[in-house]
């Protein structure tokens, strides 16, 4: 192969897989959801997050359930926390102290539906339609 054939390869490798990116990252418009930390409180246990939206418009108020797994794998508790509001293409960073749970026991969350979604142009349960959800903390998250 030449050195102008290794260079047109590379380059059209490269065009494909920044189309690829471009395409995923439209195609992942939606809420990201991050179990960022886990802290123990004197109320319990301390859940912290990290909220991002990709819609274009803003959501003016979104309330997720969340079911809190111990590490039985059974249903510790059903908590529905209000994480107000989040501007389009923002990320904010939410906690809520969770009484009588111990964060060690903790060991999964899912994201079982988003009973309060409002914004401008923003369907009823668009916030749970490819939701995006990951964790940095011991626990795990499902959305």
């Amino acid at each position: 192969m030449t050195v102008r054939t290794l260079l047109l390869s590379a380059l059209f490798s490269a065009v494909a897989v920044s189309g690829a990116a471009a395409q995923e990252a439209a195609a992942a418009k939606g809420l990201d959801v991050e179990l960022n930390a886990l802290a123990g409180s004197q109320k319990g246990c301390l859940f912290t997050f990290v909220a991002q939206n990709g819609f274009a418009q803003n959501v003016s108020k979104v309330s997720f359930e969340f079911v809190i797994f111990n590490d039985k794998g059974t249903v510790e508790r059903l908590a529905l926390l209000d994480f107000r509001d989040l501007p389009a293409g923002k990320s904010k960073v939410r906690q809520f102290d969770v009484p009588g749970i111990k964060c060690e026991s903790v060991k999964n969350l899912l994201i079982n539906d988003a009973p309060v979604c409002e914004g401008e142009g923003l369907e009823k349960g668009r916030c749970m339609d490819g939701i995006v959800t990951r964790s940095k903390a011991t626990a795990g998250l499902e959305g």
